[in-house]
């Protein structure tokens, strides 16, 4: 065990680290941005008013409400305090809205979206690799080139495809949102019907731009264990190839687990850029609503999620590999 503790005493504190490199960097770059968005919130409210001295009056009211009269060092521990409560502030695009409200709405679209589609693409892909190696013929020299290729058009290339495709074209899928836009959310058959059928072209973007990576790096890996000598000298002691090809397998599934790892974080990104395509209200909607309005609380908050989230399944893959791989203990062991 003590291995164990070693390894993700390591690994968390690590993590710990880049969580808070990235919240200063969450918090600092929105700022960055040219245009004062508060400029914009108190134009429209003095809208018709003559009075110099009372439209400067109304600017700096609500600049003090948005607390961006403060200095940056001043205005960044408020914002780590709020955020610490789940409070982010009043969106400045959708004003008096809280962030919050906007981001608990968002935030389980997105969830559900891409956690199933990047699970079935990641398994898909490594059954496509595996059989691919053991079996050749048209699995290696057909479909896996298909899905290499298919895996290789960039997420918002794949997004247009099937939204020309199989909802301009065929008509199979609508084009856009989550739910019909005559339905108001609710526990009835007919909003559940309606959101499955806008999750469709979504999903499968999704999973169809994931297949092919992990196809490829699972077919190496199993060519390279199929070919190794423990195989060879298992085959000559006649242990069944049912027996081997499993222990084959698992081991060539090590590394796929640490390329997952590194790869939630493009996936994820590929995933919101889906969402903006076809207009799913999720957070990378959001989010490119609230770069268009220079909204600074509402692009901290969405980046701070995504950022959250793809740390957390990174962590939680780096710790199963952790206990799956007793080589692991060992290293840290010795």
């Amino acid at each position: 065990m003590k291995g164990y503790k070693k390894y993700y005493r390591s690994k968390i504190i690590w993590y710990l680290f880049t969580f808070i490199i990235a919240v200063m960097l969450n918090f600092i770059l929105p700022r960055l941005m040219p245009g004062d968005p508060v400029s914009a919130i108190a134009a429209r409210a003095v809208d018709g008013m003559t009075d110099s001295t009372a439209i400067q009056e109304v600017y700096e009211d609500y600049a003090e409400k948005f607390g961006v009269n403060q200095p940056m060092i001043t205005q960044f521990f408020l914002f780590v305090k709020n955020a610490v409560k789940g409070n982010f502030g009043v969106s400045f695009s959708q004003y008096p809205r809280a962030v919050s409200d906007i981001i608990a709405t968002s935030v389980w679209w997105t969830v559900c979206l891409q956690l199933p589609a990047i699970i079935l693409g990641w398994i898909l892909g490594n059954i496509l690799g595996a059989v691919a190696a053991y079996m050749k013929g048209v699995f290696d020299k057909g479909i896996l080139p298909l899905f290499l290729f298919l895996s290789n058009i960039p997420a918002f290339g794949m997004a247009t495809i099937l939204l020309f495709v199989f909802s301009l074209k065929l008509g199979w899928a609508p084009s856009s949102g989550g739910y019909g836009f005559d339905l108001i959310p609710s526990g009835s058959l007919t909003f559940f019907k309606s959101v499955i059928l806008h999750y469709q072209l979504p999903f499968w973007s999704v999973v169809l731009i994931t297949i092919g990576g992990q196809a490829i790096g699972m077919r190496s890996m199993s060519i390279y264990e199929l070919n190794a000598d423990y195989v060879k000298y298992s085959r000559f002691l006649g242990i069944k190839d049912k027996t081997i090809v499993g222990y084959v397998f698992r081991n060539a599934m090590l590394p796929q687990i640490t390329g997952l790892a590194m790869s939630i974080g493009t996936m994820i990104g590929g995933a919101l850029v889906a969402e903006i395509i076809f207009s799913y209200p999720g957070l990378g909607t959001t989010l490119l609503s609230a770069i268009k309005g220079r909204d600074y609380p509402l692009i901290s908050a969405c980046t701070l999620i995504i950022t959250i989230m793809v740390l957390l399944a990174n962590l939680f893959v780096e710790l199963i590999y952790g206990v799956i791989d007793p080589r692991i203990k060992a290293a840290q062991q010795d």
